[in-house]
């Protein structure tokens, strides 16, 4: 019963790693069969040997096979960058050719608008293979698919690249009186799960900034002028509060997650 018992939780192990990193279950499993139990201090060497394994193929190998199924690394630079390292360690910053260059012009335009204001990206895409889901997304899982952040103000009134979320995700940006309520209304035809994301701060939010409307109204209608872009995602009320009307921007439906706490794109 205890080696069962050993043996499911590995499976789960795997299972989960799989799921966040696409290929942190497969470096696992290496790492396990490569070891004998017998070792001294087997636990700690597996453990050092699946780190050095991941940070070494994630870092140094992936990179150069997510051509083959048609996606690269976003690039990061003086006009775009991760809101999270995790984003980059768990291999969820890749998108196509296209994409990567679509997110790249709509950053260049941005900074020209608001000097030293930085493009960030939430989650993109795995490197590899098409339809594989990245949890807890519905759709990320072609390479055409990225999720930008709002842009915010510090408590003088300067806008910062900074965010209010850990991972960019969960702080949300509620409907005022008086603005047309889509939480309230998908919440209640069922759809639990549809501010789920607001468990993804675990409590850690930097409540002093503030959403800077003109620089992200900047930041919305610089993306629905990519050319490259075939559809927006955002909450209702904050496309009517910005004021930005494109074809491209739509509703992503009460199945989704709320978007009042960052914009999706897609080519």
């Amino acid at each position: 019963m205890q080696r069962l018992f050993k043996i499911a939780l590995k499976v789960i192990v795997i299972c989960v790693l799989t799921l966040f990193t696409q290929i942190g279950g497969f470096i696992y499993f290496i790492s396990e069969i490569t070891l004998s139990k017998n070792i001294k201090s087997y636990r700690i060497k597996k453990l050092g040997l699946f780190t050095g394994l991941y940070v070494l193929i994630t870092f140094l190998v992936i990179p150069y096979l997510a051509p083959i199924f048609g996606r690269e690394k976003i690039k990061n630079n003086e006009f775009v960058e991760a809101c999270s390292f995790f984003t980059i360690l768990s291999n969820r910053n890749y998108v196509t050719p296209e994409l990567n260059a679509a997110v790249q012009s709509i950053a260049k335009v941005l900074n020209k608008k608001h000097s030293n204001t930085k493009l960030v990206y939430l989650d993109a895409n795995f490197p590899f293979i098409d339809g594989f889901p990245l949890a807890p997304h519905l759709s990320h899982n072609d390479g055409k698919k990225i999720d930008i952040s709002f842009i915010y103000k510090n408590k003088t009134g300067k806008i910062t690249n900074k965010k209010p979320a850990l991972f960019g995700y969960g702080v949300y940006e509620d409907p005022n009186p008086g603005e047309y309520n889509q939480i309230k209304v998908c919440k209640k035809k069922g759809y639990w799960q549809y501010d789920f994301a607001k468990y993804l701060t675990f409590g850690i939010t930097n409540n002093e900034l503030k959403l800077s409307e003109k620089a992200t109204k900047d930041l919305l209608l610089t993306i629905v002028k990519e050319q490259k872009v075939r559809k927006v995602f955002i909450e209702p009320h904050l496309k009517n509060r910005l004021g930005v009307q494109s074809p491209k921007i739509r509703f992503h439906g009460c199945q989704a997650v709320r978007h009042d706490d960052h914009i999706h794109l897609q080519l």
